[in-house]
């Protein structure tokens, strides 16, 4: 029995399939596939390594079984072919090796993929190139101008549509896929797509995986019949819940017939949408929930791994930062009162502390672990120890998200903010080299970048001193974690800080870095991660004393009451400020030059925020440039009419209009090779900074 945490590392059986501990990987697509489809080096290494970090439980991102209707990604994993079982046995073999058991899950899109996707597929099927590789998708995607088709919705008329249980496209909320031509499966479509699963399942089988998931849940196929609201078919497929089921009992049946009574077959399911999050009255509830997975039990499943939402209420299953620590739990311990079989849940869970209390109220069986396992493979071996300070928390960014869905069709992995190793464990081992030999380096600036290259450098042997010149750190990072329920973010910079002790990091604040205290530590070289500072440019009127920049909000130098507020600028910075502001009761009108708010921002971040603003009476102006401002209010232009003006009375003005590098002195990249990182070499996101910082550290020999 584990001393630390007893109950989370007992064992449990899955039907005939005992698991080491129960602590689970969640799927999820991380996009290190071979373009084939086929289980390669890449993908392997991703997998053994968070095996080997002591999890008992991998399970695999979506797997596609069905080529043509099904993939949402060249690089999505496969069982659709014989080619795929040798890739999927070393795979088995890695994990089996560290003591972990493998599921695959089983997985068809339905709506959501892309028109584009499934008409490649059917082309290269046409043209009899099915499983089809890298010079073909490369061909495919450079020819239909990927980014130019995402964005531009006229172009899914030149291509096939996406299926569903009916006709009813997706498109609202969160969803990154747009409105697409959507179309019903027939009958013998469906007979096929089951045959398909099946299939699938016998490839796992062979190939020595420990049992398959069907993915039932995040709005993919099999939950589109199971929901009322996408589910509107006529025949014995719609209506009642038994015929809504339908498909998912008769995939079962095939799987026992092609795989055995015996061989473990798991569901992951959504139990409620959470469309009312998004305002609509529709989909599946919580109750309507617990009798599917009630009646899924009476199909002969041996665990159920219950989830929420959908493309279209992301934020539901793929929480931003904002949301409470087990705040879905609920969910899983209905079911689990309602069923006998192991119920495995992620229900934002991010420490041991709380896994091991959820398991000891009967929340749930099993403590699934998503985001959590990117951000630090060895979570489970950090806990099993009794070290979880060790373990570097997910702080619910959505980096990794929105790195998927913008690289999967450029050939990119999945990235992490926090973890620049994630889906390239090829690329850098896990313990850098040990070669530093105590000479000395120095690290300016102790935000994320300079905490990253200090710990990597103290890591690596040499001799780090880092000199921070305020009283705290975190930097710019600091600063974003100062709005309302933006608190997880500090973990990143506590983690960071932990490990930079651990690694002999000398750690100096109110600290600024001077020539002279520079130079008597006589650097064999210097990392510039002095960040950067928010930017106040010389519109008229910017040296009034009612003007100021975000950074001055977050502070605390400028906290007023009850006042009218022109923010300017609607990127997080402004929009999470803005949140800030209008909790002290000011009334705060929003401005943007461009046509819509946060062009570019990740849209599960927008559907966070901006009804919270809504809430409060923000106002929103789009489309105009801030030309002026007065003591007692702002004078913005039309960015497309020169000449065309309004007026916004307010009584202050904030600049949420980025920031600025900061930089060193000639006099200190005098003394030593300098390396700027993260702001100080380019303006961008934490991601940016961490991961330039993990490269620039090594790169010093």
């Amino acid at each position: 029995m584990n001393q630390y945490y007893p109950k989370m590392f007992e064992p449990i059986k899955i039907g005939n399939v005992e698991i080491k501990n129960r602590i689970a990987l969640e799927p999820m697509l991380v996009g290190v596939a071979e373009l084939d489809g086929t289980a390669g080096d890449k993908l392997i290494a991703y997998y053994g390594e968070r095996a080997k970090g002591g999890t008992g439980l991998i399970q695999t991102e979506v797997t596609r079984i069905s080529d043509w209707t099904g993939a949402t990604s060249p690089l999505q994993l496969s069982v659709t072919h014989n080619h795929c079982i040798p890739g999927l046995r070393k795979l088995a073999d890695e994990c089996h090796k560290y003591g972990a058991k493998v599921f695959v899950q089983l997985h068809h899109t339905g709506r959501q993929t892309y028109q584009l996707v499934v008409t490649a597929w059917k082309l290269a099927d046409v043209l009899g190139g099915t499983p089809v590789g890298p010079l073909w998708w490369k061909a495919f995607f450079g020819m239909t101008k990927y980014f130019d088709y995402f964005e531009n919705p006229f172009m899914h008329h030149f291509y096939l549509p996406v299926v569903s249980a009916s006709n009813v496209p997706t498109g609202i909320g969160s969803s990154p896929v747009k409105t697409q031509k959507t179309r019903a499966l027939t009958k013998w479509e469906i007979g096929k797509i089951e045959d398909e699963f099946a299939e699938g399942a016998r490839r796992c089988k062979e190939a020595g995986i420990d049992g398959v998931m069907l993915h039932a849940s995040h709005g993919y196929l099999l939950q589109q019949f199971l929901s009322p609201y996408t589910n509107r078919r006529e025949d014995e497929y719609g209506g009642s819940l038994e015929n809504r089921c339908r498909i998912i009992k008769e995939i079962i049946e095939k799987i026992r017939a092609k795989c055995g009574p015996d061989y473990p077959i798991t569901v992951r399911l959504t139990v409620d949408e959470y469309y009312r999050m998004y305002g609509y009255d529709m989909g599946l509830r919580l109750d309507e929930g617990v009798e599917i997975a009630k009646m899924l039990e009476s199909y002969g499943i041996d665990a159920i791994d219950i989830s929420s939402g959908t493309y279209d209420t992301m934020n539901s299953w793929l929480e931003p930062t904002t949301f409470e620590l087990g705040w879905r739990k609920g969910n899983a311990a209905a079911v689990k009162a309602a069923v006998k079989i192991p119920v495995i849940a992620a229900n934002l869970i991010r420490t041991p502390e709380q896994a091991e209390k959820q398991l000891e109220e009967g929340t749930q069986d099993i403590i699934g672990l998503g985001r959590p396992l990117i951000a630090d493979p060895y979570w489970a071996s950090k806990a099993e120890a009794g070290h979880p300070e060790d373990i570097q928390r997910c702080i619910c960014c959505l980096y990794c998200i929105e790195s998927m869905m913008h690289g999967a069709m450029q050939n990119t992995a999945l990235e992490c903010a926090l973890n620049p190793r994630a889906c390239k464990e090829l690329d850098y081992s896990l313990e850098p080299p040990k070669d530093g030999a105590g000479r000395p380096v120095v690290v300016i600036g102790g935000g994320p970048a300079g905490l990253m290259a200090a710990k990597t450098l103290g890591q690596r042997g040499f001799k780090v001193t880092l000199f921070e010149k305020n009283d705290y750190l975190g930097g710019q990072f600091e600063f974003a974690a100062r709005p309302p329920k933006k608190e997880k973010l500090r973990w990143a910079i506590q983690d960071l800080k932990t490990a930079c002790d651990k690694a002999g990091v000398e750690i100096r604040v109110n600290a600024p870095a001077t020539p002279e205290s520079v130079k008597a530590l006589a650097p064999i070289a210097i990392i510039d991660a002095t960040g950067g500072a928010a930017i106040k440019p010389k519109i008229p009127g910017y040296d009034l004393p009612n003007v100021c920049t975000v950074t001055e909000v977050l502070t605390g130098q400028f906290r007023p009451t009850g006042k009218n507020i022109a923010v300017i600028g609607s990127g997080m910075t402004g929009l999470e400020t803005s949140e800030l502001l209008a909790e002290d009761g000011n009334k705060i009108t929003i401005v943007e030059m461009a046509k819509e708010i946060a062009p570019g921002t990740w849209q599960q971040h927008l559907d966070d925020v901006v009804p919270k603003l809504e809430a409060k009476g923000t106002q929103f102006i789009t489309g105009y440039k801030l030309v002026e401002m007065k003591s007692d209010c702002v004078i913005l232009e039309d960015a497309d009419v020169p000449g065309r003006r309004k007026t916004v009375p307010c009584d202050y003005v904030v600049l949420a209009l980025g920031v600025r590098a900061t930089g060193l002195s000639d006099d200190i990249k005098a003394i030593a090779p300098t390396c700027s990182v993260g702001d100080a070499a380019q303006v961008g996101r934490v991601a940016n900074a961490t991961h330039t910082a993990y490269r620039a550290a090594l790169s010093i020999k």
